[in-house]
């Protein structure tokens, strides 16, 4: 009898595992691997034989109208078995938008957003809405949501403020702490950078947004142009991240805005060089919605290009 895969063997060093799953996979199945599509295109093609490697329900996306947790949980479990039925039986990813409580799934608790909750200046507040909201996301099944956003929002004339702690970027960063109450505390030896889950039972993957310089784009325009010396954007903007990456942040999610003209889903030097290199992020960095699509006119017209753009900046996951 043959024996079991390595990549299978939960007992067997992580790097190991990794090593032997990356040598059975096929380019198609590693392609698949960086795609996140939406619930309602999640059919069992596309999980078991396309092997899509994350599904996410977008902004008002549910199972049914008023669906309850067991309903969330069933559709997410329904994906989990058709992932598990493909040829090399990597799980899904799913992910959702719980910002401020689980607040797609209804009966959730919903907390306040995140400017009501920077005007607290209550960092134990933060971590324990972290972990309530986690409790929550679990109980439907899910395992990844795309919080904290960690903004820093220099124009209140920006549509999104309301999703910023504040606008200085001492407070923004004290708040960060929803990151451990979302994916527990990591232990004193946690080596820097890298992913940190306490319990996949009562905790999520947490999802720093959205890198860099959201909050600080001209005049406000969203998805705008954030001008700025890389002083400034490291003294207001960055500052923020490195407090989630010793948390063991597991995910960071990249911009829609610019940076001196530059489209952050195609920067190298932020998001390899810096938010790689020297933030020491060891976690994976995944795209705004459609975020890659933008990167030419009309948008998503060439899309091979913006997938090479992407990729070789250092984006892991394209969220389609």
């Amino acid at each position: 009898m043959a024996a079991a895969a390595l990549y299978k063997d939960a007992a067997a060093p992580v790097e190991a595992r990794v090593r032997d799953l990356l040598g059975r996979m096929t380019l198609r199945e590693k392609a698949a691997q960086m795609a996140q599509i939406e619930r309602t295109v999640a059919s069992p093609r596309a999980i078991a034989e396309l092997g899509a490697g994350s599904v996410l329900n977008g902004g008002g996306s549910a199972p049914l109208p008023r669906a309850s947790a067991a309903d969330w949980a069933r559709m997410v479990d329904g994906m989990q078995r058709h992932a598990l039925s493909s040829r090399l039986a990597v799980p899904i990813l799913y992910g959702t938008d719980a910002v401020h409580g689980h607040n797609n799934v209804y009966g959730a608790t919903v907390f306040p957003h995140n400017v009501g909750l920077g005007a607290t200046r209550d960092a134990e507040l933060a971590r324990k809405i972290g972990e309530a909201t986690a409790l929550e996301v679990r109980a439907t099944g899910i395992h990844w949501t795309f919080a904290p956003c960690v903004a820093v929002c220099r124009d209140p004339r920006w549509g999104r403020c309301y999703e910023c702690y504040s606008e200085d970027t001492e407070v923004v960063r004290s708040l960060t702490t929803i990151v451990s109450g979302l994916q527990g505390q990591p232990p004193a030896d946690h080596p820097h950078g890298y992913p940190f889950l306490s319990s996949p039972r009562v905790n999520v993957l947490a999802c720093a947004k959205h890198f860099v310089g959201d909050g600080g784009t001209d005049k406000g325009i969203n998805e705008g142009n954030t001008i700025c010396s890389l002083e400034d954007l490291e003294g207001i903007h960055i500052r923020p991240y490195p407090d989630c990456i010793s948390q063991g942040v597991a995910t960071v999610m990249a911009s829609y805005t610019q940076w001196n003209g530059e489209p952050l889903h195609a920067s190298r030097y932020l998001l390899t060089d810096v938010l790689k290199g020297k933030l020491g992020f060891k976690g994976f960095v995944v795209s705004d919605w459609e975020g890659i699509d933008r990167l030419c006119e009309p948008r998503g017209s060439d899309y091979r290009y913006c997938i090479a753009q992407s990729v070789n900046a250092g984006m892991d996951m394209v969220f389609i």
